[in-house]
């Protein structure tokens, strides 16, 4: 069953693997750097911290810490809102691609169609070739129905994808 979790986990790992990704949080970090040293100035300025600044400062820190941390997690309800209604998914990895089967649907991508993958302590998040990996499938590792499975899948997917 897919879980909110799972759809935060596979946005994060799409975002540290994608420049798209890496760019946002290259942004969002140097916007908390250029924060912190307007608020380092505002509390050393000669006539003592200026009030208004070293507020304006707080609340736009606050602001790229709630924007790194909770967007991913409003993103990952609203895919979650999505799929949830779908019920428990069935993936079968081989050598042909990955097929995904669910109540209503069956999906089979080709490796072509997911050149590469990222793998996280509870996922294997595989990704379209496209810069931006627009397209994600979603492996949860607690899907395996034994721990050399997951061995067995990361071979897999070893041989038709590139880790990045």
């Amino acid at each position: 069953m897919p879980t909110t979790a799972d759809a935060t986990g596979a946005l994060r790992a799409r975002m540290r693997a994608t420049p798209a990704g890496r760019l946002q949080s290259g942004i969002i970090l140097a916007s908390a750097i250029v924060v912190l040293g307007a608020l380092v100035v505002s509390l050393t300025l000669p006539k003592g911290p200026h009030l208004g600044l070293t507020v304006l400062c707080l609340a736009a820190l606050a602001l790229c810490i709630g924007v790194y941390v909770l967007v991913p997690a409003l993103q990952a309800r609203q895919v979650h809102r999505m799929v949830a209604p779908q019920g428990e998914f069935r993936a079968v990895v081989g050598e042909a691609g990955v097929r995904l089967t669910s109540q209503d649907s069956e999906t089979t991508f080709r490796w072509p169609m997911i050149t590469r993958y990222a793998e996280t302590d509870t996922l294997f998040v595989l990704m379209t070739p496209d810069k931006h990996s627009v397209g994600i499938v979603v492996l949860p590792k607690r899907g395996a129905a034994i721990p050399p499975d997951v061995d067995r899948l990361r071979a897999i997917l070893d041989r038709n994808a590139t880790r990045v």
